[in-house]
């Protein structure tokens, strides 16, 4: 979802490497001695292998983690006006594909435990914005919304790889006839209560940037039962042509979201590594939990009961308020350990601020979240060797 520089000099640990092998080289090379560069073969197979992966019907690979939520958000008939619940804390794609269609994000706070979606707050929202009035005014933003917009959706976010908790998330959304579109973008392969993630709303997405727990380098894929949602998405990705459609004829409105067959194959790859992933990152997480469970004015990363378990993505820490946490990332950088701040508050992002006229203040959770995370260097490929060296870094700036 981000870039990660992880070719500074100055840095003796990167911040994530994907995790190749010849494997995934060998198959990328194969595939550069055919004609077939895109919409080959391999990119169908991709899709069959998650479709496996994950139980559903459908799986259909797309060039990013955003395309992805993109077409979840057209194929649910979400249009201008219309209102959709998410949460503030998150990359900006889960609220920009909403705007892409000029619906609006109404933002839900977070819990402070795991960062994901407060439901608490969500089944009021919900509540308030079905009864209208005053009470449902509360919920939208200062300007941009028109009032009485109708509400169409909950699109909740797995952040950090830990899934928000679902089952409350889908009795709202059951009793007030809502959509649900999971951004388990940063969540391949954890399970929420022994269920995998992104297989419990009527549509998901997976990304797979290099920082992620599997890669195709750009790419990502939508996953849903909906045969009719699959077939429109479908034709979307591919400029519009709907099954039956020549080269130069398109029933709808698309894009260009395809997969080439280069990332296809390199993702048809590591998902047949992906628990062997899994695995280390699983052991990475447990390096830094072992050094850094003791650290005064720092909290390392938990996993909440609901997850059966962790999709290991990134691995945040969270410095105490007194904490300059900018000056640390700099301290850290000073001693050749990249550290990143992680997530911004979206509300707070300028064109967010001009549209709809969010203030510090509004979503209090989120922003302490944003104030406070760090992410610290990690990836399935980090030696434990590593790991001890970050930690004695952070431990070294923090008590000298």
């Amino acid at each position: 979802m981000t870039s990660d520089n992880n070719s500074s000099p100055e840095f003796i640990v990167p911040l994530s490497s994907p995790d190749l092998t010849d494997a995934e080289r060998d198959a990328v090379a194969a595939v550069l001695q055919t004609p077939n560069l895109s919409m080959g073969p391999h990119y169908q197979d991709f899709e069959a292998g998650v479709a496996e992966y994950t139980g559903l019907k459908h799986a259909i690979a797309i060039s990013s983690g955003t395309a992805g939520l993109h077409l979840c958000v057209r194929a649910a008939g979400i249009t201008s006006g219309d209102l959709v619940i998410t949460t503030p804390f998150s990359f900006v794609a889960s609220s920009n594909v909403l705007l892409f269609e000029n619906a609006v994000p109404v933002f839900v706070d977070v819990d402070p435990f795991s960062g994901n979606i407060d439901t608490t707050q969500l089944r009021q929202a919900v509540m308030d914005l079905d009864a209208g009035g005053p009470a449902g005014r509360k919920w939208l933003p200062r300007r941009g919304a028109v009032v009485g917009g109708k509400l169409k959706a909950v699109l909740p976010v797995d952040v950090f790889g830990q899934p928000a908790d679902m089952d409350e998330i889908l009795k709202v959304a059951s009793q007030f006839n809502l959509t649900v579109i999971e951004d388990a973008c940063e969540a391949m392969g954890a399970k929420y209560k022994d269920r995998q993630a992104g297989t419990l709303g009527d549509s998901a997405v997976f990304a797979f940037f290099p920082n992620k727990q599997m890669t195709t380098a750009e790419g990502g894929v939508v996953v849903t039962d909906d045969d009719a949602a699959a077939d429109f998405m479908r034709a979307l990705r591919n400029q519009g042509r709907a099954p039956g459609d020549t080269w130069l004829q398109h029933t709808y409105l698309g894009y260009n979201y395809r997969m080439d067959e280069m990332s296809a194959v390199l993702g048809r790859v590591q998902l047949g590594r992906l628990e062997e992933m899994l695995a280390k990152r699983e052991k990475v997480a447990g390096w830094y939990e072992e050094r850094l469970a003791e650290l005064p004015l720092v909290e390392t990363p938990q996993v909440a009961p609901t997850t059966t378990r962790m999709s290991w993505f990134v691995y945040v820490i969270r410095v105490n308020a007194e904490i300059d946490r900018d000056a640390l990332v700099q301290k850290l950088a000073d001693k050749g350990i990249p550290s990143r701040p992680y997530f911004a508050p979206i509300h707070l992002q300028p064109y967010m601020v001009e549209k709809f006229g969010y203030q510090e203040g509004d979503f209090p959770v989120t922003e302490d979240l944003g104030r406070r995370g760090l992410a610290l260097p990690f990836s399935s490929v980090m030696t434990e060797e590593q790991v001890e060296l970050v930690c004695r870094v952070l431990v070294e700036v923090f008590v000298g």
